[in-house]
């Protein structure tokens, strides 16, 4: 089959991918110039697809990298994969009107078209996209061509988890589309659930993440409270832990990162229900997260002054970590905002990270760390040489809980 996907992310290409790898034609449609000029190079801007697999793809002439509007007509399935960032606490589903107006003016009797994107809520199929694919189209959903959504599950990276072992949820605005849906990724995943309705899809996604966020904002909050105690949050957690009765392990950290965090969250805010003051627990969650980076700012702060004798201000502070642990960039990354937030009260900040190019140290360079009053890890990255940081660095803040024991370590 001809498969076109828009939005080449840690979304969309995976499944590009795993598209490419069980025989079907795929367009990788990606209006995002930077992104597609590293696409055609054969690097991959995601944190688990590798190099050699893209430009295997690439070479063998049915993967195609674009922003040509004209090579998605004839496609079979299309899937929308683009990002839906957060604007001001609004998530922003511009993108996903953008791919449904270009879609729409190549959409056929009989092709199929899913949306994958990241914090679809419920509604958002049915109410923004089937309506925009109608218009433009002339052709009803259902009847003319097939409509679903199957909620991205991913975690770029990992060993054990890649797109086609989690559980696959799909679903269609009819029967049918659901059937056609199934189908397609019935050959490209190990695991399909079908849901009832677009809307028990979509809002089954919106809560899993919200899950995760709420959680996270439990965790920070304890290890906030541990931290007055003097007591060692991850020494407690991994007590926690070995409850058989349904505890589920979260860790602390500057802030939840990751696809559909904190966006899915705000989107169960603001369409959940009609109710006033539906989800109460989702709102104080986010009052909770949105203050981590700075809560991590006041006690590197803190320990600056009690194990340097150094105010922030003026100090030299070296950042391991910025982007999320998913993709090239620092979007919706909350190690960003800890960065933003040193260099708002005062201290010289350098980062290093391997996902990020532009930063003042070369990718592999010896890093001086006897140099910096303090070192703030943000997020692990498998470049990091945890053994030398230790070794070299005055004072080490671990918001990450992987720094071994030692008295000029501090953990959150």
């Amino acid at each position: 089959m001809n498969i076109a996907v828009l939005g080449q992310g840690p979304i969309g290409l995976p499944l590009a991918m795993a598209a490419f790898e069980t025989g079907h034609h795929v367009i990788g449609f990606e209006p995002r110039s930077r992104c597609l000029e590293q696409l055609r190079a054969g690097v991959s801007p995601v944190k688990g697809i590798p190099d050699h697999a893209l430009q295997a793809a690439l070479k063998s002439g049915r993967y195609r990298a674009t922003c040509d509007e004209e090579l998605l007509t004839g496609f079979d399935v299309a899937v929308i994969a683009v990002p839906t960032p957060q604007n001001a606490q609004v998530a922003d589903l511009g993108a996903v009107r953008k791919a449904a107006e270009t879609l729409a003016r190549h959409v056929r009797r009989g092709t199929t078209v899913v949306l994958e994107s990241t914090a679809a809520h419920p509604g958002t199929t049915r109410k923004i996209v089937r309506p925009i694919l109608e218009a433009l189209s002339w052709m009803r959903a259902g009847v003319g061509f097939h409509l679903g959504f199957s909620p991205a599950r991913i975690e770029p990276g990992s060993e054990q988890w890649s797109l086609t072992n989690p559980p696959k949820i799909v679903s269609g605005l009819t029967e049918k589309c659901r059937n056609q849906v199934e189908a397609f990724y019935t050959g490209i995943t190990q695991n399909v659930m079908p849901a009832n309705s677009l809307e028990e899809a979509e809002l089954a996604k919106v809560f899993e993440d919200t899950f995760r966020y709420v959680n996270n904002a439990l965790v920070n909050e304890l290890c906030r409270v541990a931290h007055t105690l003097d007591v060692a949050a991850g020494h407690a957690l991994a007590l926690s832990g070995s409850d058989p009765f349904g505890f589920a392990t979260f860790t602390p950290g500057p802030g939840p990162d990751g696809h559909g965090l904190p966006v899915d969250p705000v989107h169960l805010i603001q369409h959940g229900a009609p109710q006033e003051k539906a989800f109460r627990l989702v709102e104080l969650a986010q009052e909770i997260n949105e203050a981590q980076p700075a809560y991590v700012v006041g006690r590197l702060e803190d320990g600056l002054g009690t194990r340097r004798c150094r105010d922030l201000k003026g100090a030299r502070v070296l950042a391991l970590g910025l982007a999320c642990r998913t993709v090239t960039g620092s979007r919706r990354s909350p190690a960003a905002e800890v960065v933003v937030e040193l260099e708002r009260r005062g201290a010289l900040v350098d980062v290093v990270d391997p996902l990020v190019t532009d930063g003042p140290h070369p990718l592999g360079a010896p890093l001086p760390y006897p140099s910096y009053d303090a070192v703030v890890l943000l997020t692990v990255h498998d470049g990091f040489d945890l053994a030398r940081v230790t070794a070299e660095s005055g004072y080490v803040l671990d918001t990450q809980g992987v720094m071994p024991d030692a008295p000029h370590i501090e953990r959150l």
